[in-house]
């Protein structure tokens, strides 16, 4: 995928920056794990620093130093779980701030505008988020109106255009099109040469485990047109094996030139899985989470040598190293892994570090596991060029 920030090569993992940061760790100790994509949330950035706040910092990338592409949440999944009241209505939803309490009403259009302001190289649509247990009919309602919503996010997505992050691309609008027309999207202006260089906008396909309602939903959206989709309302509860049924139902039928992302999963064998049946893009809090619960992810052999499509499984173990066994293990916690924490420290010291509460437990292990994380995409990238 050609965006304004870079080139990003997929499969791909995205580590997530949710509040403009991954947890415990530097703009620049991403990049230096093999990150070229951070996902970071709109509904976070939207209580703080707010829209104003974000246009005045100069977008997301100039604010924490991050010179390759960010994708942006919607934010229409935490609206649903975080916060303290929401309602939802054919507007929007009117929720209340997990923060202070204060009422915010965000619509598609506001969701874009923000995206926008963080100069998002790639635009989620603000959807309906139906919960993992509800009916097929709250289903049903979700995905319609995730559906009237994707119109409205396409349209105003259409005639924005991001206000930071991308300096260059505002330069060729204004040379190409005239100051006056140099807010109008690059689709809006119909010059296909610029497409390339422009942000994306994701539809993101809904219907829960129910087939039919993922039939439409994707019909839907590819006749709206987007630039990739994204499939949603999984990992929320439901059986593995439907997760997987519905996935690769859905990538049988979307468009063969468009990027595929499936969110918010998962573990590294379910990865695995869904590279197979054609997803392009993941992420997932689980590295990084488990990171700092001290569950650590460890090759069973070197990754370099393994066959996943023979092996797509057991090609790894986790480590607890907060346990009795590592007090005194001296090993690396992966002799297999090229990352800073396993080349200088041991898995004694780093449960040490765990067991006295040191932060730079919890740093030292985000490093290793989000570094086996995009070790394993690499991995996958090479195993599908061959």
């Amino acid at each position: 995928m050609t965006l304004p920030h870079g080139v990003v090569k997929t499969p791909i993992f995205m580590p997530i920056a949710t509040k403009g940061a991954v947890k415990t760790l530097s703009s620049e100790d991403v990049a230096s794990l093999g990150a070229s994509i951070l996902l970071s949330n709109t509904y976070h950035l939207l209580l703080r620093p707010g829209l104003e706040g974000i246009e005045k910092l100069g977008g997301l990338h100039h604010l924490m130093n991050w010179d390759k592409p960010i994708l942006t949440d919607s934010g229409g999944y935490q609206v649903f779980s975080l916060s303290k009241m929401n309602k939802t209505t054919e507007e929007g939803v009117v929720f209340q701030s997990h923060i202070d309490g204060k009422r915010i009403n965000l619509t598609p259009e506001l969701s874009m505008r923000m995206q926008r302001a963080i100069g998002s190289d790639i635009v989620m649509q603000f959807d309906d988020v139906a919960a993992g247990d509800s009916t097929r009919q709250r289903y049903e309602d979700a995905m319609e109106r995730s559906l009237r919503w994707a119109k409205r996010c396409r349209d105003t997505f259409d005639v924005t255009t991001p206000h930071h992050g991308a300096p260059e691309l505002r330069a060729t609008l204004s040379s190409s099109l005239g100051p006056d027309k140099a807010g109008l999207s690059l689709r809006a202006t119909g010059n296909p040469a610029l497409r390339p260089n422009g942000a994306s906008l994701f539809g993101i396909v809904q219907g829960g485990t129910h087939e039919d309602l993922r039939q439409r939903s994707l019909e839907g959206l590819v006749n709206i047109g987007f630039d990739g989709y994204a499939i949603g309302g999984l990992s929320v509860g439901e059986k593995r094996d439907d997760a997987y049924r519905i996935t690769e139902f859905v990538c049988d039928r979307l468009p063969e030139d468009k990027p595929r992302y499936f969110m918010g999963g998962g573990m590294p064998e379910e990865i695995v899985h869904y590279v197979s049946v054609g997803v392009d893009m993941f992420d997932c809090v689980l590295p990084t989470r488990n990171a700092r619960h001290g569950t650590l992810f460890v090759w069973a052999d070197h990754p370099s040598t393994i066959d996943f499509r023979k092996r797509p499984v057991d090609f790894y173990k986790k480590l607890h190293v907060t346990a009795e066994a590592s007090q005194f293990d001296e090993s690396p916690v992966d002799t297999h892994c090229d990352c800073l924490t396993c080349k200088t420290v041991s898995r004694a010291y780093l449960r040490h570090l765990f067991s006295v509460g040191e932060m730079l437990a919890m740093r030292l292990a985000t490093i290793h596991n989000l570094r086996f994380y995009l070790r394993l995409m690499e991995e996958l990238r090479k195993e599908k060029s061959v």
